[in-house]
């Protein structure tokens, strides 16, 4: 990245600014912006989330707010209530008190002496979903959001369910906020009522996986901030971007499809990063896109920022399966519309462990769509069979990548020896896929409550398998993921999984495999017990979305530019992070574990003379084929430490299953210096709901 101190305006900060909510209630805000802005004032931009302003963020603040804020903006970074030394207490996220905050936080930002009235809002993750929820509350003075790596749906393309199917990260993010959101607030801030604040925390603090258990099909609870229930909503233009390594690889498109409002789309080869920071690269230089996109709909500037195609994506080149890249090979591509006009979906017949010929002419694809159709006709057709063992998804990788520690999927053969396998012919020309696959399937299951996990690999001449892209069904939603029902075994039914998005090319002599599973932990929670899936050959389908490249295409327009940003703030490591993903198995016991260590180390910030650590551990288990025996647990430790003020919080969370009920057993341990000053377990059970 490259480091730009030489502004268009010079800039000052705020860094400790209280702004005071209708109840009382103090949120704490940190401003940049420019000295100018005392005599004529600026649009001003948010960024609204709970991850600590002053120390946990800070370094990334700290590179792209005084960026934007030297390019004419004041940018506001503010804690959610219960955060940082935000007072009040979080419990849950997307709640309307969050969302009422937030439009309190934009009309005070428009009447400060130094906002011209204009507001925007921008950010990833938590932050990115702020903006597009408040976005669809229509403040007056919110002019355009910029938003990455977010979801319009919070059940159905979140952490959360994914196909009606219970994700590990459901119980892996529950066990991040538990921690964020019990950390104490910085007395060199707030002074002596840091501990009363700290200790309000802790007393109404809950494991948070508790209530995401309690609404395990989509209801009101979900419905509430997904603004997919009504895009109309939305009525600012919207910037919004991804990558295709992220969880987050869908709602893009859909937003481009729906909205109605100008919008423009990017999706890089990124995991859970700003594309500028983006890993795998190439990262690129979206401040710049960031700043054009503010001036023209905050500023009035003529800028073009509109022009050209609506979406800009990475077509990613075939790789070799690794569990992360530096760089992912391929080429920038510009669609001008979406749904764009160069992609087809294509349905291919899923026959004698055969994929129809993706690269099919016209007349080849009519044979094949008769063939199948004769086929449907036939009420015997031949099912092919399967009963994944646990170990299938043991490298799948994360839900969501964050490339630290490496978390992408490996090489997919031993995966597909507990599955279903479909394999093309190997390929005679290039293939290039854009958008979301989707296979259909005539199926029948030996259980009331089964799953499928569908994954699409690029199968090299020597074998090596590299996942492309997956999805997950819960057959109990397979008709509607608000009232899911029980399956009859041995009957026959439709069922289509839908897999994530991905711009994909598949070089000639490879092959396309599709592989079906009836389990994939620990990425998913398994069914109750193991399931006989009979899938009826020449009765199901892929689809694959076909790209056809235009003639003439000879990448994007406009090239990206470098990544550049502001100079980080100064910190000094003090102990060195740690990063592991390893799977072990006992084949005396036939244990299966999988164990994750995600540590920060001890970091000092030297403009407030604090020590920081943070350490995630992470563990799924199970005991051969037992589907009772899976658990998973989630245990962090946050520490901070100035002069003769130490402060840990130690929260864990474990949860296991019988085939009818969840039991969570969380504890929540707060400590000065060696000192316990609080504690509180938990053990509670839940039912399983068609899960």
């Amino acid at each position: 990245m490259r480091l730009v101190s030489n502004l268009p305006c010079a800039t000052k900060e705020e860094e400790n600014v209280t702004i005071t909510m209708s109840d009382g209630v103090r949120l704490s805000a940190r401003i940049w912006r420019p000295t100018s802005s005392d005599e004529e004032p600026v649009p001003a931009v948010l960024e609204y989330i709970p991850y600590r302003k002053r120390d946990l963020t800070a370094v990334r603040d700290s590179i792209h707010h005084p960026y934007i804020a030297g390019h004419g903006y004041a940018c506001v970074r503010v804690d959610l209530r219960g955060t940082g030394e935000s007072e009040g207490v979080l419990t849950d996220e997307y709640l309307e008190g969050e969302q009422s905050d937030a439009e309190e936080i934009l009309a005070w930002l428009a009447e400060q002496p130094w906002c011209d009235g204009t507001t925007g809002m921008m950010g990833i993750s938590w932050g990115a979903f702020a903006a597009l929820q408040v976005a669809a509350r229509r403040p007056p003075s919110l002019r355009a959001i910029v938003i990455a790596s977010f979801t319009d749906d919070r059940y159905a393309d979140d952490m959360h369910y994914m196909g009606g199917a219970l994700l590990s990260d459901n119980l892996a993010e529950a066990g991040t906020m538990f921690a964020y959101a019990t950390c104490p607030p910085d007395p060199a801030v707030v002074g002596e009522r840091w501990r009363e604040m700290w200790r309000e925390r802790l007393e109404n603090a809950r494991p948070w996986v508790l209530e995401w258990l309690r609404h395990q099909r989509r209801d009101d609870y979900w419905r509430h901030a997904s603004v997919c229930e009504d895009y109309q909503a939305v009525r600012c233009p919207v910037l919004a971007s991804s990558g295709w390594a992220d969880g987050y690889s869908n709602a893009v498109t859909r937003l481009l499809s729906h909205l109605d409002v100008p919008r423009k789309g990017l999706i890089g080869p990124w995991s859970h990063k700003y594309p500028h920071l983006g890993e795998p690269g190439p990262a690129i230089g979206y401040l710049q896109e960031v700043v054009r996109w503010w001036d023209h709909w905050l500023k009035g500037v003529d800028n073009g920022v509109m022009d050209g195609p609506m979406l800009r994506t990475w077509m990613q080149d075939s790789v070799p399966p690794s569990t992360a890249y530096e760089e992912r090979p391929g080429r920038w591509v510009d669609e001008p519309q979406w749904p764009s006009p160069n992609v087809e979906p294509v349905a291919h017949p899923l026959t004698r462990h055969r994929i129809g010929a993706a690269g099919a002419t016209p007349d080849e694809r009519e044979r094949e769509q008769k063939q199948q159709q004769e086929r449907q006709q036939d009420p015997d057709g031949t099912a092919l069979t399967v009963q994944s063992p646990l170990s299938v998804g043991q490298f799948a990788g994360k839900w969501a990548s964050y490339n630290a520690p490496p978390d992408l999927p490996y090489d997919q053969r031993e995966e597909d020896g507990g599955s279903l396998v479909f394999d093309t012919e190997p390929l005679t020309e290039r293939v290039e896929i854009l958008g979301s696959p989707s296979v259909e399937l005539e199926l029948s299951v030996s259980e009331p409550v089964a799953m499928v996990a569908a994954r699409l690999s690029d199968v090299a001449p020597d074998g090596r398998a590299t996942r492309v892209t997956y999805g997950l069904l819960n057959l109990t939603h397979r008709e509607s993921i608000g009232t899911p029902e029980p399956l009859e075994p041995g009957r026959r039914y439709r069922a289509r999984v839908h897999l994530n998005g991905v711009a994909q090319a598949f070089p000639p002599g490879h092959r396309i495999r599709l592989s079906l599973s009836t389990s994939y932990w620990p990425l998913a929670w398994p069914p109750p017990r193991p399931v006989l899936l009979s899938v009826y050959e020449g009765a199901s389908t892929l689809t694959l979305p076909l790209r056809r490249a235009p003639s003439g295409e000879d990448g994007p327009q406009r090239p990206f530019g470098e990544p550049e940003g502001a100079a980080p703030i100064a910190t000094t490591r003090l102990t060195p992070p740690e990063e592991r993903w390893d799977v072990k198995r006992d084949l005396v016991g036939y244990r299966s574990e999988l164990e994750i260590v995600k540590d920060a180390g001890t970091q000092r910030f030297e403009d407030i003379g604090l020590d920081v650590g943070r350490r995630a551990y992470e563990r799924y288990t199970a005991v051969a084929d037992d589907f009772t025996s899976v658990g998973g647990e989630s245990t962090w430790t946050m520490r901070f430490h100035r002069d003769d003020w130490e402060t840990r919080v130690v929260t864990s969370t474990v949860l296991r299953s019988s085939e009818t009920e969840f039991f969570i057993d969380a504890t929540l341990d707060g400590y000065e210096g060696d000192r316990r000053v609080f504690s509180r377990s938990w053990n509670e059970t839940l039912p399983r709901d068609c899960l």
